[in-house]
């Protein structure tokens, strides 16, 4: 009883300022598709990791990002769902998409950097009208009209 208490209790690290709490997490267990024969037909291990954003005890500025990046992900309530079947292992699957939730937030909450608007250099601009006339030259001879008398 009590390990189950302190399982809700850990905190899943995003990035220095964000972290989750398993208990925000919720899991749905089913029967994973594909061969293994009775125990894939018997067992539910396929973990469908169910997080909803909206609930979630996050700042206004972070939920809207979220909810902005993960847009293609999130049903119409705002709840991420991950699926996980890659093992025979119930445990395996759960832990496997806690991490697959941890880097999708993680890049989702990463903040790109601005571009700076940079200029080409004069040689470079120098560079590229010597090679734009010396490729004209050559067109423009491939297209001389050839005399009989040549």
């Amino acid at each position: 009883m009590d390990e189950e208490r302190l399982d809700t209790e850990k905190v899943i690290q995003i990035n220095e300022r964000i972290a989750v709490l398993l208990a925000d997490l919720n899991f749905r267990y089913s029967t994973s598709s594909g061969p293994g024969g009775q125990h894939a037909n018997r067992s539910a291990t396929r973990a469908t990791l169910l997080f909803d954003i909206n609930a979630a005890n996050l700042d206004e500025q972070t939920r809207e990002r979220l909810l902005e990046k993960l847009s293609s992900r999130l049903d119409k309530n705002g709840i991420l769902q991950i699926s996980v079947q890659d093992s025979r292992s119930q445990l395996k699957n759960r832990e496997t998409a806690v991490a697959r939730f941890q880097s999708l937030l993680a890049d989702a909450l990463q903040i790109p950097k601005k571009r700076r608007k940079t200029r080409p250099s004069q040689s470079a601009i120098t560079k590229r009208i010597a090679k734009k006339k010396k490729q004209s030259r050559i067109k423009k001879e491939r297209s001389k009209k050839w005399s009989p008398d040549d």
